[in-house]
């Protein structure tokens, strides 16, 4: 793996490349801006936070919607990371964006390896799964839908991590209007 970021030029070359979907790549885009945004403001509060890390990871999370839309994407998307040379820090932006974060005992379940944790730890990484789940169609909807949604699917444990997710953000002022 390099240590070298990609240009968003280039991020967006291999989204499309690796066969993204026009809508996939409007959502990664719609997620990097309110990424960023946040990231900007947490970063104000004097907070460390790498920008560019927040924005090449958001325009990444979903690269394995190109060859699944299951869960199974984050595998997928791993796989292309891991395949293209991305630094660590955006292959576990990728591995740990899905649903507030998936446990080990989770991952299992769904034949996941679990030699890695699919929780996101550093701030990049949170806020990268947190803009994820409160962009839907490229617009921004409340929180509380999301976690509401993830209740009704029968995912309570999701939807408890995502609310968590939620105020570790607002408690570190990164949560934009």
């Amino acid at each position: 793996m390099s240590n070298k970021l990609p240009s968003r030029k280039q991020t967006l070359q291999l989204l499309e490349e690796s066969g993204c979907q026009a809508n996939v790549i409007k959502h990664c885009i719609a997620v990097a801006k309110l990424a960023v945004k946040t990231a900007k403001t947490i970063k104000k509060k004097g907070l460390p936070i790498d920008l560019e890390i927040v924005e090449r990871g958001a325009l990444l999370h979903d690269i394995g919607r190109s060859r699944t839309h299951s869960i199974d994407h984050v595998i997928e998307g791993v796989k292309i990371a891991e395949d293209n040379g991305l630094p660590i820090s955006i292959v576990n932006i990728i591995r740990r964006h899905v649903g507030g974060g998936i446990t080990l005992e989770e991952a299992e379940e769904l034949g996941w390896p679990t030699s890695d944790t699919y929780i996101p730890m550093t701030l990049e990484e949170k806020v990268v799964s947190y803009a994820d789940k409160i962009i839907d169609n490229g617009h921004r909807i409340p929180v509380e839908l999301t976690i509401k949604q993830f209740r009704d699917m029968g995912l309570p444990e999701a939807a408890e991590r995502i609310a968590k997710l939620h105020e570790e953000i607002t408690v570190l002022g990164g949560d934009c209007p």
